[in-house]
């Protein structure tokens, strides 16, 4: 067996084993692996109490790395997250140390993000991008693997405060979390309130997790494939009614990281068309600002990319 070959099967049995504690879901496990592979964030969209704490608890443990989570409110302040420099006096005298906040962890669940200011949400930006925190003159590193997993309650909901365009753009993927089915909710019943179940075990570890990111960065693109994600990129800043603003290249980015991560699981070296076409939905929904007309018309994200796949196809069929 290849290295690739067991550790694909390593990554598998994370997923099974976080379906131990999830009940249903299948699509959002297997998404959130996905960006993990890819070193990417992910926000979680549903209502409460559809498990989204609870599965970012469960990822942590299967994959043994460390574990922090914040809840965000109104009175949350960037400081809270980061940390601060705090005055401290010794026999040598008196200075500033650096007292590390609740960010500096491998895995950062932000609860309900979007119930903060926007100056608070600001705070996580350049940790999600650099893996870096600056207070004062000072950057601070932050532990590596790093991934913020955040939750948010949709933004009709009372108390929210919607994300800047800045912050959502860096988040990989935006996956929603759908209520259960009735087979499920009996299954989320007997898991909760103890009827009998076998705890998720822990299958990796922080440098086996690196390691697999390196080999999804190894899958191959073919050109047409990649001229395909181009395709679909320009495609969200054609001329279009209903969007006021494209994607920006960070999705591209995911979508080729995306779709790398999703070969690589189901064991296959090289990237489909069929692995651009999934990860579009989850990479782009949060990133098209739709315009008035579309939310007066009722036209959707996930209908706008649709067309835009289907407009994709078309052409290319013809070039061939």
């Amino acid at each position: 067996m290849s290295d690739f070959e067991e550790m694909q099967g390593k990554i598998l049995a994370c997923e099974k084993e976080i379906s131990k504690e999830i009940i249903g879901q299948r699509e959002v496990i297997r998404n959130v692996m996905l960006s993990i592979l890819s070193g990417g964030n992910v926000l979680l969209e549903g209502m409460p109490g559809l498990g989204k704490t609870r599965l970012v608890n469960t990822i942590s443990h299967v994959l043994n790395l460390s574990f922090k989570r914040i809840q965000f409110t109104p009175d949350l302040m960037p400081g809270d997250i980061t940390g601060t420099n705090i005055m401290m006096k010794d026999e040598s005298g008196s200075g500033f140390k650096f007292e590390p906040g609740p960010v500096f962890a491998n895995i950062i669940l932000a609860d309900e993000i979007n119930r903060a200011t926007p100056k608070t949400q600001s705070a996580l930006l350049e940790a999600m991008q650099e893996h870096l925190v600056t207070v004062g003159n000072v950057s601070h590193t932050l532990p590596e693997p790093f991934f913020v997993l955040a939750t948010q309650n949709p933004i009709e909901t009372e108390g929210t405060y919607p994300l800047p365009e800045a912050q959502l753009d860096r988040f990989m993927l935006k996956i929603l979390v759908d209520f259960p089915n009735r087979n499920e909710l009996k299954g989320i019943l007997g898991l909760t309130e103890g009827f009998g179940s076998e705890p998720a075990r822990q299958v990796l570890n922080g440098d086996e997790l690196k390691s697999a990111i390196a080999m999804v960065r190894d899958v191959m693109v073919a050109d047409a494939v990649m001229d395909y994600i181009l395709d679909i990129m320009m495609a969200t800043h054609a001329d279009n009614k209903y969007i006021r603003e494209g994607a920006s290249p960070r999705a591209a980015q995911a979508i080729v990281r995306g779709a790398r991560a999703k070969a690589f699981m189901e064991g296959r070296y090289n990237v489909s068309f069929e692995d651009v076409d999934y990860l579009a939905y989850p990479v782009l929904r949060h990133r098209l600002v739709l315009s008035f007309d579309a939310v007066s018309d009722g036209i959707t994200p996930e209908k706008l990319i649709a067309d835009m796949i289907k407009e994709c196809r078309g052409k290319m069929q013809q070039v061939s």
